[in-house]
């Protein structure tokens, strides 16, 4: 499941983009600043474009904590989408590339292999998420799945990435989710190791 994912695109290209989407983004608290980041983990700000009030075509750019905390206390950073509708508090949560971690191919190695997803052809992207109001203040989460064709060989469950023409229907409350919430084609999403050694048969599923 995936608790760390990168994001060092600049904001200003972030919004140049979703204007050439024709998705007009709103900052209600100022432009976010966020910093070039390797690793965004579970409890940290990261950047989320949410559903506005104004309609479809329109989201509100926000910097908010990735995670809410449970019943018992334990973090809240992946959500299950399975069977749900979503039909409010969807966001989109913006980065360049998400990680997912295998036991090591060398079994003398302590630490688990880390793998790099990022998204063929493009930048950056946005994965599928929604957001809640809790006693701090506001927090987003990760939406997960069974795993598609490029993540099954490393974990048997994964994030959603959206291709950018779904990203405007995921800020649509109107849309159904299990239209938008899909695999993308196999060959969608390229995978770096990152570090550990390399795998003699392909990577180990957890």
């Amino acid at each position: 499941m995936c608790n760390d994912y990168r994001l060092i695109i600049d904001i200003a290209s972030v919004a140049e983009d979703f204007d050439d989407l024709q998705i007009k983004l709103d900052t209600p608290e100022g432009t976010p600043n966020v910093e070039a980041r390797e690793d965004i983990k579970i409890t940290d700000m990261g950047p989320i474009v949410r559903t506005a009030d104004k309609g479809r075509g329109h989201g509100e750019l926000v910097n908010r904590r990735w995670s809410w905390p449970g019943p018992k206390g334990n973090p809240i950073y992946n959500f299950r989408s399975e069977q749900r509708d979503f039909t409010s508090h969807r966001c989109l949560v913006i980065c360049d590339g998400f990680y997912e971690f295998t036991d090591p191919a060398d079994k003398t190695q302590k630490r688990l292999d880390k793998w790099l997803f990022t998204m063929k052809g493009q930048r950056w992207f946005c994965m599928a998420g929604i957001w809640r109001v809790y006693p701090e203040g506001e927090a987003f989460t990760l939406l997960t799945m069974d795993a598609g064709p490029d993540v099954a060989p490393y974990h048997h469950r994964q994030i959603i990435p959206l291709a950018p023409e779904s990203w405007a229907d995921w800020l649509d409350p109107d849309v159904p989710a299990a239209q938008v919430l899909q695999w993308l084609p196999g060959g969608s999403l390229d995978v770096t190791q990152v570090y550990g050694a390399p795998p003699a048969q392909g990577a180990l599923k957890l």
